[in-house]
């Protein structure tokens, strides 16, 4: 075994670890990284669908267990970078009122120990190291910011624009969905991104998505004092005789174990593993899971209500890239629903090898590719309350996901209503096209949105984090990915984890001195 100490050690390179490595890596303080997974190939297969899509070639081959033992195949990734290398890069801003109190028909979404006025700086930084593209002005419910974006929204291909004209005449507010890409329209030879059809859900072959590795890690790298491993995956968190203080992070490498030390150790593996590493972490001290006198570790999950609206039309939909409009005319509930319903956004080309994947079994070829030339998908978002219930726990070694739904009252009124708007704009005249709406829920094994399992807060007793997101338990441990949030909120959760991982890198440099 070597025993090697560091000044920080980090636990992950998503949009947490990744970043935060990227805000300590100047310091020169000594810094380790620890990475499960390798570096994700450039290869002509990260563009091809059905080895995506069908074949699921990048996916995570893991399996984990619902609270009734049945097996989920988890949509997740282990790559540097983590899950933004497969991500749609949509990257938005919590609303003002979502760190606040906000009362919903099925519950009630928890006030945050911080709010917007804390992040915003953070979230002014955390848009313009991922390269977000985007418009101020155009969305009613987004907070207020004294800052533009660093790069103009990504445009509408015709047969999009059109859908956001009928969208607006209908007296909604369509905007351009804040994207993460490296894409420039007025000089395209100096664009990375070629606004390509296979770009949500895929990695990017020309490294022009703006995702964690690309962002983050590789600057990152630049610095000497900075260390990273791949191919090592923690297995466990080792403590001092009094439990105060992590000692050890004892990691699997090459088949062989490893210890190694460091004045703090960050976890930032997703809120699923973070949550699991501190359980299979438990010992004399911390019998319930390491940092889990509050026996609050694992639970309040949650994974946002998501539905895909599919439109099938007669016409065919000649767009490239699709995925750059949202409304959230609705986020906040309508006239005759006091209560949130939640967010609508554009999902990315809808591929017949995604509609072999996600359709009924042997469905011809053709079949599957006509459907996908005629048709738009949107990616319906509701808030998914908080359950001390809903929890992620280990059984015989192996991880389950306990968890039962809420809140369906908002989100199938959501999709009602999305398919009602659907139904009524004529496409800009086009009312002699033929339309039919298909509304797929998702399951437990989407887990791309996970969030909750180690809430951050001012009391001990209803949190696993401080405000500054380090455990109450224990002095040198922090979380830094989505496991902090105490509510799921109805937008995309990459861009806060982002801007928190900054927050906490500034009082880590403060503590560092």
């Amino acid at each position: 075994m070597t025993d090697t100490h560091y000044d920080v050690i980090i636990i992950g390179t998503g949009a947490g670890g990744g970043t935060l490595a990227y805000r300590l890596a100047a310091s020169g303080k000594k810094i380790l990284v620890l990475e499960r997974g390798s570096f994700l190939p450039r290869a002509k297969t990260n563009w091809d669908s059905q080895k995506v899509m069908q074949k699921e070639c990048y996916r995570a081959d893991e399996v984990w267990y619902d609270k009734d033992g049945k097996a989920i195949r988890p949509l997740t990734h282990y790559y540097v970078g983590g899950n933004t290398k497969v991500y749609g890069g949509a990257l938005f801003r919590f609303r003002e009122q979502d760190f606040k109190k906000v009362i919903h028909q099925g519950g009630i979404s928890p006030e945050w120990p911080l709010k917007y006025q804390d992040f915003a700086p953070y979230y002014d930084q955390a848009e313009k190291l991922y390269e977000v593209h985007g418009k101020r002005g155009l969305d009613p419910t987004e907070p207020p910011t004294s800052k533009d974006y660093s790069f103009p929204p990504v445009s509408h291909e015709p047969y999009i624009e059109e859908i956001n004209y009928a969208l607006k005449d209908k007296g909604l507010h369509p905007f351009y969905l804040p994207l993460a890409i490296k894409l420039n329209e007025v000089n395209h030879y100096l664009s990375n991104c070629i606004r390509c059809n296979t770009c949500d859900g895929f990695p990017c072959l020309i490294n022009a998505k703006a995702d964690a590795e690309i962002n983050a890690i590789r600057p990152a790298m630049a610095h000497a004092n900075l260390t990273l491993i791949t191919e090592a995956k923690v297995l466990r968190l080792h403590t001092n005789a009094s439990g105060k203080e992590i000692t050890g992070v004892e990691t699997e490498i090459a088949g062989k174990c490893e210890i190694f030390s460091g004045d703090i150790v960050v976890v930032a593996c997703g809120a699923i593993n973070s949550a699991v590493l501190l359980l299979k972490s438990a010992n004399d001290q911390h019998p319930n899971g390491l940092a889990n006198n509050s026996k609050l570790v694992g639970r309040n999950y949650m994974i946002h209500k998501l539905g895909v609206v599919m439109t099938l039309t007669t016409k065919q939909n000649p767009t490239i890239f699709q995925k750059t409009l949202a409304v959230n005319d609705f986020y906040f509930g309508e006239k005759d629903f006091a209560y949130p319903m939640g967010s609508v956004q554009l999902l990315g080309n809808v591929n017949k090898d995604k509609i072999t994947a996600y359709g009924p079994p042997l469905m011809p070829g053709i079949v599957s590719q006509t459907i996908a030339n005629h048709s738009v998908a949107w990616l319906l978002m509701t808030e998914d309350l908080p359950d001390t219930n809903n929890r992620i726990r280990l059984q015989g070694g192996q991880i389950v996901i306990d968890y039962k739904n809420n809140n369906d009252i908002a989100f199938n009124r959501l999709n009602k209503r999305w398919i009602e708007i659907l139904k009524s704009i004529d496409q800009r005249h086009q009312s002699r096209q033929f339309s039919l709406h298909l509304l797929q829920k998702t399951t437990l094994k989407e887990v791309a949105h996970q969030c909750g399992t180690c809430r951050f807060g001012e009391d001990p007793k209803t949190s696993v984090l401080d405000i500054n997101c380090r455990t109450h338990d224990i002095d040198n441990l922090y979380i830094v990915d989505s496991s902090f949030f105490p509510s799921s909120n109805a937008l995309n959760p990459s861009l806060t984890i982002i801007a928190n991982a900054l927050r906490v890198g500034d009082h880590l440099l403060e503590r560092l001195r």
